[in-house]
């Protein structure tokens, strides 16, 4: 059982407290959780409590926004043939959907385009460019990627093609030579809020053309449930205006999403309310297993679909990809856990590789291996006779600066701090596997090396009640940048103790002081029930919850780390 740190926040001033829970009539651990998360008086936990579509940026303050615009007019006046270009993932395959379906109003003259992961790989390619000039393309907008394809935009650009980039990640120190580049992360870039999604940046650009030409909103709001999945997927803050097109995206999401995501909902029986989370893990990785078993292009065929019967077949077709890979990702990911559980427990570091694992999921398995043995990790498999690999870090520790200190081993890399991708010849695996260890011994600190829960507040179990739950769901969107809460309640003792299908850990929680009964689940936590069963105090980390089972509603804890007094 890997120990945890846990690590509580500061607590706010009584003083800053007392006046937040005075001004908005709450009481004083929610007034703490509220400034926590920046809002200190009552115009702010108005902003915070009730969104609205007025808190959308103007999408003319985005540098080239005016140029971009233009020029997708014009395409669509003179009727010129107009390609979407998106990523593979879930951000690129929405991005492209939502395009092409708000275009389809306006012009008929509009097709898409995206890459195949294993022949092609990330990215705008030549490829992608000579299908391009061979359908004799005029315009091509990219989403989700584009912002470091100097080649290949060139190479559009000297047979005649205009590019509009449309992309959220760092860009280099030139741009590539597009038409207009939006990207709210270029230095030049005055836009209020960095964070887009990808296809939170096209939903600009279509805001902007459709405020241009004064259009009605009627074909841009529907489309705001592919944002909404775009920005859970993604893991983008949830804040500003993310948190504004996710929570307006996941209300139209319950109740009335498009045909596609209609049939992935029920096809993965995901339970209503929707959430962030719910999406991530019911949703996402559907989509997500087109491009990583066969091509993309199948989930932008049901995300584009406007007929229900057609995308419960193309849901049906997706939720087989996301079985194969669900099996195929269970297989290698017990394989790898056996291959770590054999190294030196010294070890700051993991680099796997075997040959025929695959590629498509080796993202994946390196983040679970992160969650058994929690240090920096790449996965490597080979690929049209390359090595190719998926690398994750843990909080804290940059792992594309590792990567660069091992370039020279190395055929191709990129990425950012906590994923990057990377290449090399089949003789220089072991090499780089000594060189890695290295350097991540040498500038990895232990804390890192420690997984950390970050506590928002010490509270006793007496103050947990229904008005309490339904002011932390109010709350809501949960996401990176406004986490759901998590609490820590001291000197506890377990009842009704009970371990479900041998893996889940259910009881009862109370405090003797208070004589307050709460239930409490938690997930693959076996390892706790036979240290709890002696009957010990213990402290308890945990989020609260609702509980639906057959229509009855109960307040639940959900377990994320237990310690013993």
């Amino acid at each position: 059982m890997k120990q945890k740190n846990w690590k509580i926040l500061n607590k706010p001033s009584i003083k800053e407290v007392e006046k937040l829970a005075k001004a908005i009539n709450v009481n004083p651990q929610l007034a703490t959780l509220l400034i926590q998360r920046g809002i200190k008086d009552f115009g702010q936990a108005e902003k915070f409590f009730r969104i609205t579509m007025d808190q959308l940026h103007d999408p003319y303050l985005m540098k080239d926004m005016d140029v971009a615009v233009d020029r997708l007019n014009t395409a669509i006046e003179n009727k010129e043939k107009i390609l979407i270009y998106g990523d593979y993932d879930v951000d690129g395959t929405t991005s492209v959907a939502m395009m092409i379906r708000f275009l389809q109003n306006y012009t008929s003259n509009t097709d898409f385009y995206i890459p195949d992961r294993y022949s092609e790989g990330y990215g705008v390619s030549e490829e992608g460019i000579q299908w391009a000039i061979e359908k004799e393309i005029d315009l091509i907008v990219s989403l989700d990627c584009g912002i470091k394809a100097h080649k290949t935009i060139q190479i559009a650009k000297d047979n005649g093609i205009d590019f509009i980039v449309c992309d959220h990640h760092n860009p280099d120190e030139t741009l590539p030579p597009a038409v207009a580049v939006l990207d709210p992360k270029r230095e030049d870039c005055d836009y209020p809020y960095k964070e887009l999604s990808g296809c939170g940046v096209g939903f600009k650009l279509l805001q902007g053309l459709t405020d241009q030409n004064k259009w009605d909103n009627k074909d841009l709001w529907p489309l705001i449930d592919l944002v909404a999945v775009s920005i859970a997927a993604d893991i983008v803050p949830i804040t500003g205006e993310n948190r504004v097109l996710c929570s307006f995206g996941i209300k139209k999401l319950e109740e009335d999403p498009i045909p596609g995501f209609k049939a992935l909902i029920e096809i993965g029986n995901l339970k209503t309310p929707l959430t962030v989370t719910g999406i991530v893990f019911g949703i996402a990785p559907r989509i997500n297993a087109a491009g990583r078993i066969d091509h993309a292009h199948g989930a932008v065929d049901l995300l584009l679909s406007k007929d229900p019967e057609e995308a419960q077949i193309l849901a049906g077709q997706v939720n087989t990809k996301n079985e194969i890979r669900r099996e195929t990702e269970q297989t290698i990911i017990e394989e790898a856990l056996k291959m770590i559980e054999q190294e030196p427990d010294e070890k700051k570091s993991t680099v796997l590789y075997k040959e025929d694992w695959h590629k498509g999921v080796i993202g994946i398995v390196a983040s679970k291996c992160i969650e058994h043995f929690h240090r920096p990790t790449i996965i490597l498999t080979q690929s049209n006779g390359k090595v190719t690999g998926s690398a994750r870090s843990v909080k804290g520790f940059d792992i594309h600066k590792a990567i660069v200190a091992c370039g020279e081993l190395l055929e191709q890399f990129g990425g950012h701090k906590y994923a990057a991708g990377l290449s090399l010849k089949p003789e220089n695996v072991e090499p780089f596997k000594q060189k890695f260890e290295e350097v991540v011994s040498e500038s990895i600190t232990d804390e890192q090396l420690i997984p950390t829960i970050l506590i928002d507040e010490e509270i006793e179990l007496g103050i947990i009640s229904e008005s309490y739950l339904n002011i932390i769901r109010q709350m809501e969107p949960y996401g990176p940048g406004n986490m759901k809460p998590t609490f820590v309640s001291r000197n506890l003792k377990a009842t009704k103790l009970q371990l479900l299908k041998d893996q889940h850990l259910k009881m009862s929680v109370y405090s003797e002081d208070d004589g307050v009964v709460i239930p409490v689940i938690g997930f693959f936590m076996p390892e706790f029930y036979d240290l709890l069963k002696p009957g010990p105090y213990f402290d308890l980390a945990y989020t609260i919850e609702e509980n639906v089972f057959r229509e009855n509603k109960t307040i639940q804890l959900h377990i994320k780390d237990i310690k013993l007094v």
